[in-house]
């Protein structure tokens, strides 16, 4: 069983803090076993009361439980420029040193950067500071337009909703996508959302049909093995492919051969990870019509090839493709 440290700061906001403790929580094994043991640590030390601006709560464990976890994750504060205490930069830098895995939630980010654990690295927040963070820390690489950046151990997630992406993809990593997806079944959250965080920079208001697509991406999803041009799904979505194409890129950030395109990439990963088909199987299965087109996309979107990729997650594997690149980018 894996261990995951969530650290509790005071002013933490807490949706940042709840949702990691209620994702790694509720994840379990095939077996039924649970996948994590999850631990609240506070900077003021174990029993300590931790403040969220609405409420206190209690943390069993103080910054010690950040030595011995295998991942720390690093929620947001209500105000990000609060400055770190040392103990607890200390105590991050220590853990990034021992190689243990850290990922921030949202302005955790600014936690992760005051303590220099970024220094170098690519890195999201919340749109709202990807500014401001690229401003301060201008050593830090910063990306406005992802959901999540994974730099193998160091990872950062965009706006709160974000953090549940990335917690989502280190189950993922850690243990295949069945656990993964039935992590994401308990969170009634899909294992992987195309787009990234640029969809939800938008400033004017949303149409009143703002989920008409949604039939749509299930009648897609249905039927991702015939050869569908973008006027096919015009068709099937009564409207022009002009229109088509703008709704799409305003409810999911893509377009709608994009979207699918990652659709057939995301069942062909579960294929990889669950089954022994092979490869050229696996592509007719999910509407490539040609093995090679398959895996120059697969490699081109995942960031390595089919192959590899079972190698390293099929079973669960404990090997992570360290800064792979993430479906949603």
């Amino acid at each position: 069983m894996r261990t995951v440290a969530v650290l509790a700061l005071h002013d933490v906001v807490p949706f940042d803090l709840a949702m990691p403790v209620d994702t790694f929580g509720r994840t379990f094994l095939p077996g039924g076993g649970n996948a994590y043991d999850v631990r609240v640590c506070s900077e003021a030390g174990a029993g300590s009361e931790v403040d969220t601006g609405f409420y206190g709560v209690r943390a069993p464990w103080g910054l010690e439980g950040l030595s011995t976890a295998d991942t720390i994750i690093v929620p947001g504060r209500n105000d990000a420029t609060i400055p770190l205490a040392e103990p607890v930069a200390e105590a991050l830098r220590e853990a990034l040193d021992a190689g243990t895995r850290i990922a921030s939630v949202c302005a955790g980010a600014f936690v992760l950067a005051q303590a220099g654990v970024l220094d170098g690295l690519r890195a999201t927040t919340h749109w709202l500071g990807t500014a401001i963070l690229a401003r301060q820390y201008p050593e830090i690489s910063v990306d406005p337009n992802v959901l999540y950046v994974d730099n193998g151990q160091v990872l950062t997630s965009a706006g709160a909703a974000a953090g549940l992406d990335m917690c989502l993809h280190m189950i993922r990593n850690d243990h295949g996508s069945a656990v993964a997806a039935g992590a994401a079944r308990t969170m009634v959250m899909p294992l992987e959302r195309a787009g990234g965080q640029a969809q939800f920079i938008v400033h004017e208001p949303p149409t009143p049909d703002g989920a008409t697509l949604e039939p749509l991406l299930r009648w897609l999803e249905e039927n991702m093995t015939r050869e569908l041009s973008l006027e096919d799904i015009a068709v099937r979505a009564a409207m022009s492919a002009r229109t088509l194409n703008r709704r799409f890129r305003e409810q999911t950030g893509t377009t709608p051969l994009q979207w699918l395109h990652r659709a057939r990439l995301r069942r062909a990963q579960y294929l990889l990870e669950t089954t022994a088909h092979p490869v050229e199987r696996i592509a007719a299965e999910v509407g490539f019509g040609s093995t090679t087109t398959f895996r120059d996309r697969f490699k081109r979107l995942v960031g390595t090839s089919p192959h590899a990729y079972r190698r390293a997650f099929r079973g669960g594997g404990e090997a992570a493709l360290a800064g792979k690149a993430e479906i949603a980018d």
